[in-house]
């Protein structure tokens, strides 16, 4: 049983390695990624403008935002690439069986 701290987000089996999808919530959608088996969160709106992240492709451990393509480090959330300067908010992530959890304190 997941702690109350924690998102369930989706199945491992729901993104395959290079993918990413949103996670919709009251308080914002998150992007969640697989970078080769590891998933990643961070919010899913760009800092830049109000694009959803998870229209972007992922380029080498890098979003890049489909309106603007400026982009941001899947892992960090630092942005690499102009017109993006504002990080974004990162979540630790947990996998429980097949279960892909956000930690959200």
């Amino acid at each position: 049983m997941p702690d109350a701290n924690m998102l369930f987000l989706c199945k491992t089996s729901d993104l395959s390695p290079g993918a990413v999808m949103q996670v919709e919530r009251p308080e914002g959608a998150l992007a969640v990624y697989n970078l080769d088996g590891k998933f990643y969160a961070t919010d899913d709106r760009c800092t830049h403008g109000l694009s959803s992240l998870a229209d972007g492709e992922i380029i080498d451990g890098e979003i890049e935002c489909s309106m603007h393509f400026g982009s941001f480090d899947i892992v960090t959330g630092q942005p690499r690439q102009s017109p993006c300067s504002v990080a974004l908010r990162t979540y630790p992530v947990e996998v429980r069986g097949d279960d892909v959890f956000a930690i959200i304190a």
